[in-house]
């Protein structure tokens, strides 16, 4: 397993998005995130049974994503939120998650993530990247300075590649977040390996 969590995409996706789902979890990241922000609550909710239940086939973690009531309904401990939902979840809600992601802009919102009781958080976006046109990457120092504010593992998030995994660990980083170039690839599992 490799220190990658995968988050989706079904618009990039050039192949059936449950294909797809079924490559990349058979390649064993370290968990797959459902950000498909597009979905209504019932449309997302139906989709993420389907991919927990593919993800529970490969034996890799699948992380639900900003519909919290959908994960509880679903008994699904494993949830990534955007900072400003994390912080309207109720902490017997927070403390029903397993595995509670966060994603993070700043050393604040880092510190304030963790003591909202993450088990991991996203930093970034580190490198430039077409998925934040015009918005120049905050960088190595940056990823530095978030990794250095908390105890939990961080994952960088922004243009990663397998070239710029090194320096991203090196800047203290657990591991890291790749979407456009796990959905588009010709082979997951061979470009999950180039992060090893």
């Amino acid at each position: 397993m490799c220190d990658i969590l995968c988050i989706t995409n079904r618009s990039l996706c050039k192949e059936d998005f449950l294909t797809r789902t079924k490559k990349i979890a058979s390649a064993k990241p370290k968990g797959v995130i459902l950000r498909e922000k597009d979905l209504t609550e019932k449309e997302y909710k139906d989709l993420a049974a389907k991919v927990i239940e593919i993800c529970n086939r490969y034996n890799t973690p699948c992380i639900l994503h900003n519909f919290t009531k959908v994960a509880l309904e679903l008994k699904h401990p494993y949830i990534h939120l955007p900072l400003h939902i994390l912080d309207n979840v109720s902490a017997e809600d927070r403390r029903k998650f397993k595995v509670l992601g966060a994603s993070c802009h700043s050393v604040d919102d880092a510190v304030k993530a963790e003591k909202l009781g993450c088990t991991y958080i996203t930093a970034g976006h580190i490198f430039d990247t077409d998925c934040k046109k015009g918005l120049p990457g905050r960088g190595l120092d940056f990823l530095k300075n978030v990794c250095e504010s908390v105890k939990i593992p961080v994952y960088a998030i922004g243009g990663i590649s397998s070239e710029s995994i090194k320096a991203v660990k090196s800047a203290g980083a657990k591991g890291a977040c790749v979407m456009s170039g796990v959905m588009m690839c010709e082979d997951v599992e061979e470009y999950l390996g180039e992060f090893k």
